[in-house]
């Protein structure tokens, strides 16, 4: 038995005996390492009972979103109450000679398998105890503006229902809510609202981290700055997030939504940038492709009549492929009156196809949950329970039409093995802080865009067709000398391919890794540090 099981199963000997109410004192019991060293170390009595090994917890803790990974099956499941609970763990971990692996689960709303621990410890961040609501303040002061001190642990749902009591919301979002604010931050946090306001990471004053060495830091640009930059898009390699202070402003409450449709991607797209160029613009901008598999209408929202959806389809299957441009407006009573006025103007130039602009008016809170409405109702058919083979990327600006051409159009289109959606959109780079640990295009200009092909199968065999292509896909922008990045990555498999992701940032990444999380305890599932752990 691996010295990180054997120091695993003394937690469960721990559990055995106080649920068998069983008093013996700590010394007394296996020490966690070898015999041989100078000092044994155990697990508090008070941490071993948050301990789960029951098989719904295992089996919970084993699976993710993607449904891709089954194979790093957990020793254990950590069920913390306090933020104090988890930095015992990790520092119990990190003083003991065999160290054993520690991953944070938010939601598990990965895709590879990035929030689990093979043989190591899952901690459940939902477990953390919320007293009166007190894991979301919302606050204010002169010199920060409002901003609201938030949990890792919690949804941006709630971050949103809360800050809306004050009429107040974050600015950036991710296409859907139901995500831990931990979790999100550790990537980046990307959507329509990201070439205006810039990823979610943007956006954060302040956090508090507990370390691979188990140490409780608070960090911010000006306090311990290097382990708050390298925590925002760190993919959980240098701590986990116990709390964020987010950015503030006063939420809109209705929302101009509208979809425009292009039969020509060189259009779409310089009307896409034009878009996001102007001045006092739209508040959200999005793009996806419509093909004879790829209907109108998918899971992420309903947005077309049965009538709009039915020609949108025609047209799509007229001319093989289409292309969606969905922007939004926010507004409220002050803008009632010009907020029409404002879309026209706005729309002046653009060069959609001749009668396929379609709009809807709603409130705020619906089209920022929409993707949860479309979720539940494929719950309420069991058609939700599916595998997610996702590829994300980030395209290079000047490689884009290329990119059309040789994905969408040769291999996604022709091969036709999924449905999608497939989305294509433009953000800015000026709005992310290079100091930060997410990787975006290297290459020079302030315009780059992200795709995201987000597949569903039904089963393993199509989940391998599909993942077969999404490799293809990577293959092929390497042999064009198409130098994308990987958004959430997940298919390195060597640290050679991980230096060439984070490129220059490499050198400072592993420079971090070595202070904040020696012994590589933390987020072992992104392989980044513990390739077949």
């Amino acid at each position: 038995m691996a010295k990180a099981q054997v120091l695993i199963r003394a937690y469960i000997i721990i559990l055995y005996l106080i649920n068998n109410l069983v008093s013996i004192t700590l010394a007394k019991l296996t020490p966690w390492n070898n015999t041989t060293t100078s000092h044994s170390q155990t697990l508090p009595l008070e941490l071993s009972t948050k301990l789960s090994l029951d098989t719904t917890s295992i089996k919970t803790a084993s699976s993710d979103f993607g449904k891709l990974t089954h194979d790093h099956t957990p020793t254990a499941v950590f069920h913390p109450s306090t933020v104090s609970d988890i930095a015992r763990l990790i520092k119990s971990s990190y003083t003991a000679s065999s160290p054993f692996k520690i991953a944070a689960r938010g939601r598990g709303h990965s895709v590879g398998g990035q929030a689990m621990a093979k043989d190591g410890v899952v901690v459940e961040m939902s477990s953390l105890d919320d007293v009166d609501g007190g894991r979301i303040r919302v606050c204010g002061s002169e010199s920060l503006g409002f901003y609201c001190d938030v949990g890792g642990e919690k949804l941006w749902i709630d971050v949103l229902r809360k800050s809306l009591e004050h009429g107040l919301a974050p600015v950036s979002w991710t296409d859907y809510l139901y995500l831990s604010v931990g979790g999100t931050l550790s990537n980046a946090g990307i959507s329509g609202q990201s070439f205006l306001h810039g990823p979610q990471i943007s956006n954060v004053l302040e956090i508090d981290v507990i370390t691979g060495k188990g140490d409780f830091m608070t960090c911010s640009k000006s306090i311990n700055s290097d382990l708050f930059y390298g925590v925002l898009g760190g993919l959980g390699q240098f701590g986990i997030i116990t709390r964020a202070r987010i950015v503030l402003q006063k939420a809109p409450t209705r929302a101009k939504w509208v979809r425009m449709i292009y039969e020509d991607f060189a259009t779409f797209t310089k009307d896409q940038e034009h878009l996001i160029s102007l001045n006092h613009g739209p508040n959200y901008v999005e793009g996806y492709l419509i093909m004879k598999k790829s209907p109108a209408n998918n899971w992420r929202s309903s947005f077309f009549s049965i009538h709009d959806e039915s020609r949108v389809n025609s047209l799509a299957s007229e001319c093989g492929m289409v292309y969606s441009l969905e922007v939004v407006k926010y507004y409220d009573e002050f803008s009632r009156q010009t907020i029409d006025e404002e879309l026209d103007e706005m729309f002046t130039g653009l060069s959609f196809k001749t009668g396929f602009i379609f709009k809807k008016d709603v409130t705020y809170m619906d089209f920022l949950n929409r993707v949860r409405t479309e979720e539940l109702k494929l719950q309420s058919k069991g058609l939700w329970d599916v595998h997610h083979p996702w590829l994300n990327l980030f395209i290079p600006k000047s490689r884009i039409l290329n990119f059309n051409q040789r994905v969408f159009v040769d291999i996604i289109k022709k091969e036709n093995k999924s449905a999608g959606p497939f989305l294509v959109y433009p953000m800015t780079r000026k709005k992310w802080d290079s100091r930060m640990s997410a990787v975006i295009s290297e290459e020079e200009g302030d315009v780059f865009y992200t795709v995201g092909l987000l597949h569903a199968a039904k089963n393993v065999e199509d989940c391998k067709i599909i993942e077969d292509q999404n490799k293809k896909i990577l293959e092929l922008c390497d042999e064009i000398g198409t130098e994308i990045k990987q958004y959430v990555p997940r298919y390195y498999e060597t640290k050679e391919e991980w230096k060439k992701h984070f490129g220059a940032k490499w050198s400072v990444f592993e420079e971090k890794k070595a202070k904040y999380d020696p012994k590589m305890i933390l987020s072992p599932g992104q392989n980044i540090f513990n390739f077949n752990y």
